[in-house]
Formats: C-alpha cells, structure tokens, sequence
C-alpha cells in the first residue's frame, strides 16, 4: 500500500509517519511504506498522558507553519484525539524567528506600490511579534495615526501549498487503504483545512474580520478590536490601529491588583456567546496570546485570521445544549447532542444518552476551579464520535474557542465562574435571538408566505366542499353514526370559516403595515399590529379548541368500539 513516492515531498512523509508512529497511529505510519529509523525506540521511551500531547505541540511547532496550523486544525477534532491532545494543541503558539527587515521592506514596497519611507512616517526594523505565517511592526502613518503593519513571511505561501499537496496524497491513501481513513475521512478534513489555511494567507480577508467584529462588538466599551487601514492593506501586507497592552498571560501581581479582573472577565463572557449564539461570527482562536489588557483597563482582541461561522438554525440549538451543560442537565445535553449531529448506522442510543448524561453530571459535581465548560463541549463531541454520532466543525471549533475562553477568564479573575455568567445571561441572549428572527427580511418572507397561503386557500376550500356536496367524501369509521358524522361536518366547516378569517386579518394587516399613522405599536402602523395580534389570538383560540375539542373525543371513540 505504498504512496507514489514524489522526491520533493520525501521528507514531509517521513515527517507524517513519524509522528504517526511516535503518537500511537502506528498503523497508519506503516501504510506510508517510508523509511522510520528509530521511530520505535521513540516510542518505548516517550512519557505518556498529557506529557506526551504537550512533547507532540513542541514537535509540531519544530516542522514548521503548516504543521503548526495542522496541528490547531487537530485541536478542534474532539472525534479524533483524546481531550489531553486538544488541550495541548489549542495552546499550541507559533513563535518562530523572525525574517530580516530587507525582506520586509521589499514586500511592502512590492504590495503598496511605494517605499515604506513614503508610506509612514516612522517604522520599527524590530518586530513587535513574529509568528509561523507574517511578524507584526510598529509604524506610523504620515497622519500621526499609531499602527501595526503586519507582513507575510516571503515565499510562505508557496511552501504551504507544496507541504499541503504531500498531505492530499498521504490523506487520499489513507481514505482509500485503512480503517481509520474509512471512518475520519482525511481527504474531506483536510479540504476544510487548506480553505481555512488559504484564507489566512489573505490578509484582506482578515481585515473584512476585524470590520465586522469591531461593529458587532460596539455595544461594549471595554472590549477593543483594532480597525484596518484599507489603503495601506493588500493580500500580504496587513495595516491596523496599535493597541497598546499586555498579554493576559504576562500581567503581574501588581497588574492583578489595579485592573478589574471580573468585570472583564464578565464582559467577555457576554461578549462571547453574542458572537456564537446571536451574530453566528466570532473570533475563534482567544488564547492568551490573543488578548491584550490596556493601560485603560480594557480588553484587546487581536488577531482575527481565524474565525468561524453558524448557520441560524444551528445558533439555536448550540444555545439550548450550552445552557444544558451549564445548568448540569446530562439528559438534556444528550437530546440536543443528537439533534446536532448526523447519526451513523452505528449509532447507539442507550449508550449516548447514558455516557452524555454521566459526563455531564460529572462536571456538575466538580470544584469551581475544575470547571471548564470548553473542555465538556470538547468532550462531548468525543463521546459523540465514539457511539455513532458525528459531530459539525462548529462544535468542535466551539468547543476549542471555549476552552480558551476558559483560561483567558481564569487568568482574569481567578474565582470566575463561566457556568454561572452563561446562565446569568441566558435571558438577554434568548430575547436577542427573538428580536433578530423578528427582522423585517423574516417578517417580508413570513408574509410572503401568507400571501401564497391565502392564493392557494380558495382553491383548496373548493375542493373539499365539492367533494362534499357531491358525497364523495371518505371518512373510515367502525360504526356508522349520522350524528357523529354531521357534527364532524360542522366542525369542518366551522373551522375552515374561522380559518378564512383569520387569512382576512393577516391580509389586511399586511397592507395596513404600508399605511402610515400617528397610532404606532413597537414602531409599526398600531393598526396593523392590532389586527396581526387579533389573527394571532384567533389563531391560538382555534388551536386550543381543536386540540380540546379532540381530546374529547378520543373518549368516546373507545367507547363506542
């Protein structure tokens, strides 16, 4: 089951069985059919546990940028890797030397089309941060303006896609000659990861992130997000607002002390599920390293290249298993665990629930300091993937975005409780979530809706009563009763008729809401809104005494057989 052996890509796939050898897929490592001295003597001699998931960070951080960002892919896959390895590798940090201020100079000057002398008014030779794909410079611009320039290392684009084409042939072996390809499809997850990676590659792509995250995250005051400065940012060169700051990991005793650790703590964890469960858009990689506290005592998220998306009708079941596992309701968390994800044929439903349900009443018995919502998210996507359930990305990105909101909050204020602050503002996210399902594109399409509803509704009234003025209506009945039967009629007809009027009122309501008036409801024509309540309580009356008026007569029916 050899691979076509490609001399450029040589070494990358004997970089790939040795750590498939060295971290126990030995089995995959061996259908690579490459040279591995001494991967077995690793092995015997590497330390287990969470020991051995932090030497399997630093390994990867030694093999370079892809590597590294391989490495945070695998971070997210609770499916894949025990939750030591997750937690290892979402700490994973890309520190690398930095690239000569020549070659710096050269790719500005390349991508603005103008020396950097001419561009800024002053600009640092010594970065102020170097990492796997670009370092980061402090400049000004000719207007005064303080700035971060962020430039990408030469030629990294070109290496990523030589070391991702040595993956997609190792991946698509593997798919197609082990077990483990079979049931995890490599080929499909690391498709996902070379548009991830590709799209971090673009920096004018991160720019259009920190846009829309600075204007969702308006509303707090204490949280920052720099703004990028479009004339001066192009695929590979970065321009934003310099934050000042120090990263939360670096604060000291002193720091601790002046700064209000929970109320920033507070507002992230506000901040945060707004992000998931309200906008679907949320800066998906917190760790420490990304967060700054200011001198004004405020938080700085920086760093936006990786982030991720919700679907709405995700965003709400994302919700309901969140407060599940914070309010510590196991039986609950396993429902809505199920209903997210995709069940295989090997799904086995006792064992879900019972393992979903003890692993959340695990946590609920466990110390506040051990008390990491990230981590069950992470874990529950676990035991999902093991009993035949599998998981969306989202929740597993979710998850790792969590878990380093978990730290960043404990490193903040020691005492903070995520569980608790989650449940404290369940009730403004769920009224949040109701106020944007109510917006004027979901009332247009509601409406919309309506319209062909009450189209159809003639038509379909005509059918029914020509069946039944021509006798030809069938209704299976044990026993023939004209009373029952009559009665039956006259309920039809009664509620078709409510039916029509109440298509009336929502007809007219929505022509009304084109009529301006002084008399306004919740900002809308109060007529309008008078008649949408009237159609809505008509509506639930008609309901109630169906489902009444049915429940009195399940009684009868037995006893009539």
């Amino acid at each position: 089951m050899a691979i076509s052996v490609k001399p450029k890509h040589l070494k990358r796939y004997k970089d790939l069985a040795s750590l498939l050898m060295k971290y126990g897929r030995s089995d995959l490592a061996r259908s690579l059919d490459v040279s591995l001295e001494g991967a077995s003597e690793q092995v015997a001699a590497s330390p287990e546990g969470a020991i051995l998931a932090e030497e399997l960070a630093r390994d990867l951080e030694k093999l370079g940028p892809t590597f590294i960002k391989l490495g945070q892919l695998l971070s997210t896959r609770a499916d894949f890797l025990p939750v030591a390895y997750l937690e290892a590798l979402a700490r994973l940090q890309d520190k690398v030397e930095p690239f000569s201020f020549a070659d710096v100079e050269k790719i500005v000057t390349e991508e603005l089309g103008v020396r950097i002398s001419k561009a800024f008014a002053t600009f640092d030779a010594t970065p102020i941060a170097a990492a796997s794909l670009g370092q980061v410079h402090r400049a000004t611009l000719r207007d005064g303006r303080a700035v971060a320039v962020k430039v990408q290392r030469p030629a990294i684009r070109e290496q990523i896609l030589e070391d991702l084409e040595a993956f997609e042939e190792v991946s698509r072996m593997l798919d197609k000659h082990t077990e483990a390809g079979e049931r995890f499809q490599f080929e499909k997850m690391l498709g996902e990861f070379r548009k991830t990676l590709l799209r971090e590659l673009d920096y004018r792509q991160e720019a259009q992130n920190l846009v829309m995250l600075a204007e969702n995250l308006e509303e707090f005051d204490r949280i920052l997000v720099p703004r990028p400065v479009d004339d001066f940012t192009t695929t590979r060169v970065l321009t934003m607002d310099f934050i000042p700051g120090t990263k939360v990991t670096a604060l000291g005793p002193l720091g601790r002390i002046e700064m209000d650790g929970s109320g920033l703590a507070e507002d992230l964890f506000r901040a945060y599920p707004k992000q998931i469960l309200i906008d679907g858009f949320f800066h998906a990689d917190p760790h420490p390293g990304n967060v700054f506290v200011t001198p004004d005592n405020r938080v700085a998220l920086i760093d936006l290249g990786m982030v991720a998306r919700i679907s709405a009708g995700l965003r709400e079941q994302l919700l309901k298993l969140l407060l599940a596992i914070s309010e510590g309701n196991g039986e609950e968390a396993a429902e809505r665990a199920r209903d997210i994800g995709e069940r295989k044929e090997t799904f086995d439903e006792l064992d879900f629930k019972r393992r979903i349900a003890e692993l959340v009443g695990r946590y609920e018995r466990a110390t506040m300091a051990d008390l990491q919502i990230g981590r069950v998210v992470l874990e529950v996507s676990r035991v999902s993937g093991e009993t035949g359930v599998r998981m969306p990305p989202e929740l597993m990105m979710l998850g790792k975005t969590l878990l380093h909101l978990d730290q960043v909050g404990r490193t903040l204020d020691p005492d903070f409780n995520p569980n608790a602050s989650i449940r404290k503002n369940t009730a403004e996210l769920l009224r949040r979530q109701m106020w944007k399902s109510a917006s004027p594109a979901n009332i247009a399409a509601t409406l919309l809706e309506a319209r062909d509803f009450i189209a159809r509704l003639p038509r379909r009234v005509n059918r029914v009563l020509d069946l039944v003025s021509r006798n030809e209506v069938k209704i299976n009945v044990d026993a023939i009763d004209e009373g029952l039967l009559i009665e039956g009629l006259q309920k039809i007809a009664n509620r078709i008729t409510t039916g029509l009027i109440l298509a009336a009122l929502i007809m007219g309501a929505a022509m009304l809401m084109r009529v301006e008036t002084n008399f306004r409801l919740l900002g809308y024509p109060g007529l309008a809104i008078l008649c949408f309540i009237a159609a809505a309580g008509g509506g639930l009356a008609l309901v109630v005494s169906i489902v009444t008026s049915d429940l009195k007569a399940d009684p009868k029916k037995k006893k009539g057989r």
